[in-house]
C-alpha cells in the first residue's frame, strides 16, 4: 500500500512552440498527458526554473515538473525541486525519449547511466543516479549523424499514435508504482502487448 510519500515524476524536453511536437519532448508528452488526466495545471515557478503542477493519484500526492532550462541543464531545475521538498531520488521517476528502444515502447528503469543523453547527463550531476527512468521508445534514424535532426524532428502520424498509445500504458503503471512497486509498475508496464513495428519514418 501507498506509504504517502511525495514524489516527483518529471518530463524532460524543450522550452518553446517550436520544440513541442518533437521527438525529443516526449517527456513533456508524457507529464502533460499526466496533468490532464488528473486534472492538474502547469504554472510557471521561477525558482525550480521550471513548469509544475500538483495531482492526486488515489491517495498520493504528486508533483510534475516540465524544466524550462533547455534539455542539457534539465538537473539545474530538478535539483533544487527535489531539496525544497526533500525528494530523495529514488521517489523521483524521469520520463525521457530513448534512441535504442522500438518507436512506443515503454520501459521502467531503477538507477543506472545515462546512456550518453544529454537531459539524463545533467539529472546525473545534480542527483547522482538513483533516480528512476520512464524510457520513452522514439526509434533510431539508423547513423549517428542524423540523430540530432531526428530527435528534433516531428514523428510521423503512425509514430505519433505509437507513441501516444504506448505513453497510455505507462500511464496506468504509475498508480501501481504508486501504491505497491516500482517492480510491479515494471511488470504492468512491461508485459502490454508490444507496439506493431512500422516503416521507417522519411528524415526531418
Amino acid at each position: 500500500m501507498s506509504d504517502n510519500r511525495l514524489r516527483a515524476i518529471v518530463g524532460l524536453g524543450n522550452p518553446g512552440a517550436e520544440y513541442e511536437r518533437t521527438r525529443h519532448n516526449t517527456g513533456f508528452w508524457f507529464v502533460d498527458a499526466l496533468a490532464s488526466a488528473y486534472r492538474g495545471s502547469f504554472r510557471s515557478e521561477p525558482k525550480f526554473k521550471g513548469e509544475v503542477a500538483r495531482i492526486r493519484i488515489g491517495n498520493d500526492e504528486v508533483l510534475l515538473l516540465k524544466p524550462m532550462t533547455f534539455m542539457n541543464k534539465s538537473g539545474e531545475a530538478i535539483q533544487p525541486l527535489a531539496a525544497f521538498y526533500k525528494i530523495a531520488p529514488g521517489d523521483i521517476l524521469v520520463a525521457h525519449d530513448e534512441l535504442d528502444l522500438p518507436v512506443g515502447t515503454m520501459k521502467l528503469k531503477r538507477a543506472g547511466g545515462h546512456g550518453g543523453h544529454n537531459g539524463l547527463r545533467s539529472v546525473h550531476q545534480h542527483l547522482g543516479e538513483e533516480y528512476l527512468r520512464l524510457r520513452i521508445g522514439i526509434g533510431h534514424p539508423g547513423t549517428k549523424d542524423q540523430v540530432l535532426g531526428y530527435v528534433l524532428g516531428r514523428p510521423n502520424s503512425a509514430d505519433d499514435k505509437l507513441i501516444r498509445d504506448g505513453l497510455i500504458d505507462a500511464m496506468n503503471a504509475v498508480p501501481v508504482w504508486l501504491d505497491q512497486t516500482l517492480e510491479k509498475a515494471m511488470q504492468k508496464l512491461h508485459s502490454a502487448p508490444p507496439a506493431a513495428p512500422v516503416s521507417k519514418p522519411p528524415s526531418n
